[in-house]
């Protein structure tokens, strides 16, 4: 059990670049799958996107800020910004997996016409000729143990927005 408390100790104490970490890993996934398995994002997945873009530019923020005199006082609310942001992520992600089990309709910009099952060197050939739209966002083009991309995000962005508020309720005990 010490080992785990001490590892949990560990990424608590260095959780602004825990944070930037998990947040440019997971881009790079989603990443990956459009590049390597041709899964062309749709409008609400570039959506969740940005969460982690948004997360990133605050954990450099929160880095730096560690390494100064105000740290102690203003780090506590960065990794709350953080938990904020990531529970917008979630929020986000958990919308988007209602539009794929069809629990609500999505936006209207999510009409999707095309995109799915078409390689990225083809999108990029029809990006460029400006003819192309991105896929319906109530199919999902991947599923593992019966969720999602967008299912997982949901567990992900919970977990981080977790240990985000863990983090800050840390930092504000004296």
């Amino acid at each position: 059990m010490q080992p785990v408390k001490r590892l949990i100790g560990f990424f608590l104490r260095h959780w602004p670049e825990t944070a930037l970490l998990s947040s440019a890993l997971m881009l790079a996934a989603a990443h990956a799958f459009e590049r390597f398995a041709n899964l062309i994002p749709c409008t609400l997945c570039l959506k969740q996107r940005e969460v982690y873009w948004a997360a990133i530019a605050i954990a450099l923020v929160a880095v730096v800020i560690k390494r100064t005199a105000h740290s102690r006082r203003i780090s506590p609310w960065l990794d709350g910004l953080l938990g904020l942001t990531f529970l917008l992520g979630a929020g986000i992600a958990f919308y988007h997996a209602g539009v794929e089990w069809h629990w609500w309709p999505g936006p209207a910009a999510c009409a999707g016409g095309g995109g799915a099952g078409v390689s990225l060197s083809e999108m990029e050939r029809l990006v460029g000729g400006g003819k192309t739209a991105s896929p319906a966002c109530d199919k999902a083009l991947w599923h593992f143990l019966g969720l999602s991309m967008a299912g997982w995000n949901v567990i992900v962005s919970l977990k981080l927005a977790g240990w985000s508020f863990v983090s800050a309720y840390n930092r504000l005990r004296p």
